[in-house]
């Protein structure tokens, strides 16, 4: 793939000095299926320029990406939180329960780690630095981002083919109009998040 011009190639990493993994999650603004999370240490020198932050790739690259990830990566692991811990304790920190059985996953154990976003809570005694759209700063983050959207996508059309009715084929699980008139329709599943406003428009979540 031929990046535009105006793409600034990633940064490999923050700190050269130690491993370092990086964190990112999706599916948190969803009404329906787990969040994902997926953590991913990258080898010394690795460069990839059509790597970029999952939501500004399609489908397609997403999937092309993934296997050069998969196949150059140290590590990485890629874990989720289910709709009822959701439901328990809250999309940000299941997000980031997440992003911690992500890392406990890894088979090399890092030195640092890069976090999407601007919330976590400390792994162990690893030092961690947040960055705000860190998923389009740092190749790590933007390798965990696409691991996590990739691994999400196939579960939700997993669901998909249990429930049609939901299109989580196509929506997967977001709240788009479809989905919200299926879920008025047909009622809600074990895969919904019950603490989310499922009918009305999902407020903004404050990180």
């Amino acid at each position: 793939m031929r990046l535009p011009k105006t793409h600034n190639p990633l940064q490999f990493c923050m700190r050269s000095d130690c491993v370092e993994a990086g964190c990112d999650e999706a599916g948190r603004g969803c009404l329906a299926g787990p969040v994902f999370a997926a953590a991913v240490i990258l080898p010394s020198g690795f460069r990839c320029d059509e790597l970029n932050d999952s939501k500004q790739l399609s489908e397609k690259d997403r999937s092309r990406l993934r296997t050069v990830i998969e196949h150059h990566a140290l590590c990485y692991a890629v874990e989720m939180c289910s709709p009822e811990e959701i439901d328990e304790i809250n999309i940000l920190w299941a997000s980031v329960k997440a992003m911690h059985k992500a890392l406990a996953k890894l088979t090399v154990r890092p030195e640092h780690i890069l976090v999407d976003g601007n919330r976590f809570r400390p792994f162990e005694d690893i030092p961690h630095t947040l960055v705000v759209k860190g998923d389009g700063k740092y190749m790590s983050i933007a390798a965990a981002s696409v691991l996590a959207k990739t691994y999400r996508d196939e579960y939700m059309q997993k669901l998909h083919e249990r429930l049609p009715v939901y299109d989580w084929a196509r929506n997967k699980g977001y709240p788009t109009k479809s989905h919200r008139e299926a879920i008025k329709k047909y009622g809600i599943t074990e895969y919904h998040r019950k603490s989310f406003n499922l009918v009305e428009r999902q407020l903004e979540i404050d990180w």
